[in-house]
């Protein structure tokens, strides 16, 4: 006889994680730091559990890197579903412990499949700190050539010293970023074959492994769907609507659409398929999304089979 797991929920947030265990009913709030979070796991030694909470950036990294060393099964969830969830419940109200609550009942029923440890999650993390950091610095010098453009006499000397300042620092961060690859085989293995994919440079590179641990392990649908570039049908009635595009992981679905815009000049297969769909009439912005979607595929069959991509 198979026994489900007691379902947990937690709340996280800057400070501190609200937790429901939905077996025994009992709620408490722990510090978010690594010692509580031990002690808290420490007490749950011999109980199959699996642990649900909302993604929340780099404030949930301690609970995740805790459960990944304790062996406990969990899963991070898009806080709008979760929201979403709620709504279908009725529950308008929210307050942490309500929300760990709710986490709870959500894993519970709709039976959510435990995330995968990548093993590299350590050395993704820090690839993800510096790449979130030069974006952080690319936008900071667009503001300022866009100040730059407009300014006085007065204030152009400060904003050119600004933007050598920038140039200089996301130039040291790209070196990091650089030698964080270098230095990590199985992440600079991937850096390499995602490269040969036409389109993806080192920024698209560099933001599919930061971002998208998946890549490699998951069905080219699911994987388009965590991008945002999974169409969804508007049908109703007699109504068909136009299919479009929402959702995922912004960052890599902007990756993903300058990689196509490059990969459109080349003289590839994938070139070729965006020019022959411009060709019979779609349109330009169509036509991109549809090679962005592609060149996504390629990418998760090229890590999937371990093998660099052929022309």
């Amino acid at each position: 006889m198979k026994i489900d797991p007691c379902s947990i929920g937690c709340d996280v947030s800057k400070h501190h994680l609200d937790v429901f265990d939905g077996q025994t009913g009992c709620a408490i709030r722990i510090a978010n730091d690594a010692d509580a979070i031990a002690d808290w796991l420490s007490r749950l030694d011999g109980r199959t559990v699996f642990v649900t909470f909302e993604a929340t950036g780099r404030y949930d990294r301690r609970l995740r890197q805790a459960l990944v060393a304790a062996g406990i099964a969990h899963t991070r969830v898009n806080p709008a579903r979760a929201r979403d969830f709620a709504r279908a419940l009725g529950l308008l109200a929210k307050t942490d412990r309500i929300d760990a609550r709710l986490l709870a009942t959500m894993g519970s029923v709709l039976r959510l499949g435990p995330d995968q440890p990548t093993g590299d999650d350590a050395a993704r993390h820090t690839l993800a700190e510096l790449h979130g950091r030069r974006d952080q610095l690319v936008a900071m010098r667009q503001q300022e050539r866009l100040r730059l453009a407009d300014s006085t006499p007065a204030e152009a000397p400060s904003i050119e010293r600004h933007l050598v300042w920038l140039d200089a620092e996301i130039k040291a961060i790209e070196a990091q970023r650089s030698e964080a690859l270098r230095s990590h085989a199985e992440l600079g293995r991937l850096y390499r074959l995602l490269t040969s994919v036409p389109g993806i440079g080192p920024v698209a590179a560099t933001t599919l492994i930061a971002l998208m641990p998946e890549l490699g392990n998951t069905s080219p649908k699911a994987m388009a769907a965590l991008a945002g570039l999974a169409p969804f049908n508007r049908d109703s009635g007699q109504f068909r609507g136009t299919r479009t595009i929402r959702g995922g992981r912004k960052r890599v679905r902007d990756a993903l659409y300058m990689a196509a815009v490059s990969a459109w000049h080349s003289h590839t297969r994938l070139g070729t398929f965006a020019r022959d769909l411009i060709a019979r009439g779609k349109p330009f912005k169509l036509a991109i999304i549809a090679l962005a979607r592609k060149i996504l595929t390629v990418a998760n069959a090229v890590l999937r089979d371990g093998q660099a991509y052929r022309a």
